[in-house]
């Protein structure tokens, strides 16, 4: 069977101009950038100003983000990649791409570092002019280097933590709006990114705790000195009050010795909803500010008797 040589073409004979011919062409042909990077972009621009520069094409990746795209028919230099890093900075992009006919091993390196240290992405890619005995000239691009998996991984992470710190503020600015009216034990405290927000006791290292998670909600009495032998004498001496305690808070509660570590607990868990049931939230939080106010009831005339 006789197989044709694929020849490869000097890509001046098939775009003579990079801003004249290579630029157009590509944004006319975005979807084999895409191919070759993995990228979604879509709404590309040409020739947009970056202060007294001009960027290639700025174009849109499908989480709305920024991406630059800097084209260099010829051998990297440290010119094209000044102006990419630039260029980035300007329009705020996540991501940059640099389309090169030739990739320096120096530059290669660089992009493979700046990809490990920055926070956005960086890809180099290699364009080719390629055809088969006859045929027309055929694009070819091709990957040299990109993100890798683990940094795409850990940024879906941290971009996960993030959405959840948000959604953990707002949860706490509207319960801590709501329970105004009802208590002022957390009065001085600030909306928390983190799960649980906390407010003094009364006594060291004592502290009223709420505690929001995906599907469940928790008011809770922590005691929390260093001292894990003192944590326990006072966890003894408020569940010898046990009876009068659940009597007053109206309902059982539970005594929490959390065996391995130094703190005793005295808490209702609320199987009522979490902070991934947005819809349920004022009756997630009204449910909560409810058990707060009778558990501090509850407690404190046995708090304040407390022989520490």
């Amino acid at each position: 069977m006789d197989l044709a040589r694929l020849e490869r073409l000097d890509l001046r004979e098939v775009w003579p101009h990079e801003a004249q011919k290579f630029t157009p062409w590509l944004l006319e042909n975005l979807e084999l950038l895409n191919e070759a990077t993995g990228l979604n972009l879509t709404g590309a621009e040409r020739e947009q100003a970056a202060g007294a520069f001009s960027v290639d094409l700025v174009a849109t990746d499908k989480e709305g983000n920024r991406v630059v795209i800097e084209n260099q028919l010829q051998r990297t230099d440290h010119d094209h990649l000044g102006k990419l890093i630039t260029y980035l900075v300007a329009y705020d992009a996540k991501a940059a791409v640099w389309i090169v006919g030739e990739g320096r091993p120096e530059h290669v390196q660089a992009i493979a570092w700046l990809n490990e240290q920055a926070d956005t992405r960086f890809y180099l890619v290699k364009v080719e002019a390629v055809r088969i005995a006859d045929s027309p000239p055929a694009p070819l691009l091709t990957l040299i280097v990109g993100p890798s998996e683990d940094k795409a991984t850990r940024r879906a992470v941290t971009d996960k933590l993030n959405e959840r710190q948000q959604k953990n503020q707002e949860f706490w600015q509207e319960l801590l709006e709501r329970a105004k009216s009802r208590t002022s034990l957390h009065a001085a405290v600030s909306p928390s990114t983190d799960y649980w927000i906390a407010a003094g006791a009364g006594r060291t290292s004592m502290s009223f705790n709420y505690v929001i998670r995906s599907h469940s909600a928790r008011v809770a009495l922590v005691i929390g000195t260093p001292d894990a032998q003192k944590n326990l004498a006072v966890f003894e001496q408020l569940r010898a009050a046990k009876d009068q305690i659940e009597r007053d808070f109206g309902e059982p509660l539970e005594w929490q010795r959390l065996e391995g570590k130094k703190a005793c607990r005295i808490c209702k868990n609320l199987d009522i909803g979490g902070i991934d049931d947005r819809d349920r939230w004022p009756d997630i939080q009204n449910a909560m500010i409810d058990a707060m106010v009778r558990l501090e009831k509850a407690l404190r005339p046995h708090i304040d008797e407390l022989d520490l």
